[in-house]
């Protein structure tokens, strides 16, 4: 078995170091391929996906990747930015789906801005396409007739893209409790249309999966007044990372989201992906020790499940994280004083 590991920037390095400690305790024999992205990647090699990081990224069964992005860079070029390295994998890498879970933890219920009996029932799937939409659609700068500046981004997907994501959905929904919605916005984008009607047509072969659809503005409501409604919500790019980031605070912190983007790629043990908390960089609190790791556990406990075959480890690994928090042992993001390696510490002990 072999772990490509990605640290990355910020607090990147920081929470990486702490899973990778759950990983080391764990009864597997398993070959690390360590390799830069983001801004340190541009430091030290001129780009923020070096090609060495490619070749790790494709001889792995699986890779651990931490964050990117850091103001120092923010002055280059777009395709320079540290950002560019985790778009660069999901591109060359054909990784599609984004799996985020999300559910609130016995006893963490008051650490949501919902009310507590309303965030006490989050227990839902957002599975995200990642390599359509606006984001990889033509985009520039360009002159009106007026004279003016105008940015511009096409957003759009055609029917193979929106059915493979579709699949991954339905899929997610018949090992869950069976409920799939579907996130657009019909009323208004075409994109959204041949969306709408793709996933309609899909269903067809999952016909014990109910379907709904649901506007993207409706759902951002709803995701707020009654979260407990959803098991499973498929929907585009744009769409899943504001929705995913939402879903994030529901649960009360950003600091307890795991991520799994997978492809079509099968390895000898599972699916190959890429797993990651969905954080970010946080380069105000990088090197002071206080960032909450458990995403980062939780994200290897998803490379467990997924991409190496390892249900028991996995679950292993999430009860750990479960009996942490339950016994009071929270990072600043959750009100608690427990430091990076001290809840790391606390996790290996529940093991």
């Amino acid at each position: 078995m072999k772990i490509a590991v990605f640290p990355g920037d910020g607090i990147g390095p920081e929470v990486t170091a702490q899973a990778l400690r759950v990983l080391d305790a764990l009864p597997l024999q398993v070959s690390l391929l360590e390799g830069d992205v983001g801004g340190v990647a541009y430091k030290r090699h001129g780009h923020p996906l070096p090609e060495e990081t490619l070749v790790a990224a494709r001889e792995a069964d699986a890779i651990l990747f931490g964050a990117v992005g850091d103001f120092d860079c923010d002055h280059l070029e777009r395709h320079l930015r540290p950002e560019q390295a985790i778009l660069g994998l999901r591109r060359e890498l054909n990784l599609f789906a984004n799996l985020r879970p999300a559910k609130v933890f016995e006893g963490l219920e008051h650490t949501s801005a919902l009310k507590p009996e309303i965030a006490g029932a989050i227990d839902l799937l957002i599975v995200r396409e990642l390599n359509g939409d606006v984001y990889f659609g033509e985009k520039g700068m360009r002159k009106t007739d007026a004279g003016l500046r105008q940015g511009y981004d096409i957003m759009s997907y055609d029917e193979a893209e929106v059915r493979r994501i579709a699949v991954a959905g339905f899929e997610a929904a018949q090992k869950r409790r069976g409920r799939l919605c579907s996130v657009d916005k019909a009323n208004v984008l075409e994109t959204s249309q041949l969306w709408r009607d793709v996933v309609i047509e899909t269903h067809a072969d999952f016909p014990d999966v109910e379907l709904s659809h649901m506007y993207v503005d409706n759902a951002a409501m709803q995701l707020v007044k009654n979260p407990g409604q959803f098991d499973v919500v498929v929907t585009g790019n744009l769409f899943g990372d504001i929705l995913s980031d939402q879903a994030s605070m529901c649960v009360g912190s950003i600091g307890l989201l795991a991520s799994a983007s997978l492809g079509d790629r099968k390895t000898e043990y599972g699916t190959f992906g890429l797993y990651e908390p969905i954080h970010g960089s946080a380069p105000d609190i990088a090197g002071k020790g206080i960032a909450n790791p458990m995403a980062t556990v939780l994200s290897l406990a998803e490379l467990l499940r997924h991409s190496l075959g390892q249900e028991e480890l996995a679950a292993r690994v999430e009860n750990a994280v479960a009996k942490t928090l339950a016994d009071g042992i929270r990072g600043g993001d959750l009100g608690g004083d427990s430091n990076c390696a001290e809840i790391g510490d606390a996790i290996l002990t529940r093991l």
